[in-house]
């Protein structure tokens, strides 16, 4: 394909949908996060166009003000806070974490009464949620 078709189709797309390359408001976050959301449907067709609105997302979530005030309080969470709330979004109860164990040790480590999340406990969350185990320190 000739260069000067693809610099042509890159602007029209960038001219219609800014955001994808740039996100510089909440308008554009909104419509970032329903793209991706169409997106991901069809992963392998639009891989490339996910991995460049990742980034702009990404970089949005980490620069923007709106987000500060998240941050700041997912920093002073503990590993139980944590887990509390990857449980709450994704609709998780305590039997449904076999990576800690049973229904009873959950809920005792959700309680507080006595039981820590051991490391093991740890490196089997971060794998399933997808998320540094470093977020449960």
């Amino acid at each position: 394909m000739d260069i000067s078709v693809i610099k042509e189709r890159a602007r029209a797309l960038l001219e219609g949908a800014s955001f994808i390359g740039h996100i510089s408001d909440d308008a554009d976050y909104s419509q970032a996060l329903a793209l991706m959301d169409q997106l991901v449907d069809d992963y392998d067709a639009n891989r490339i166009l996910i991995e460049i609105l990742s980034n702009s997302i990404e970089r949005w979530e980490r620069e923007s003000p709106a987000f500060e005030s998240f941050d700041a309080k997912v920093a002073q969470m503990n590993g139980v806070d944590v887990l509390k709330l990857l449980m709450e979004q994704h609709h998780l109860g305590v039997a449904d974490l076999p990576e800690i164990g049973s229904k009873s040790l959950v809920s005792k480590i959700l309680n507080g009464r006595g039981r820590n999340l051991t490391k093991d406990h740890i490196d089997a969350l971060s794998k399933r949620f997808s998320v540094s185990p470093a977020i449960f320190f």
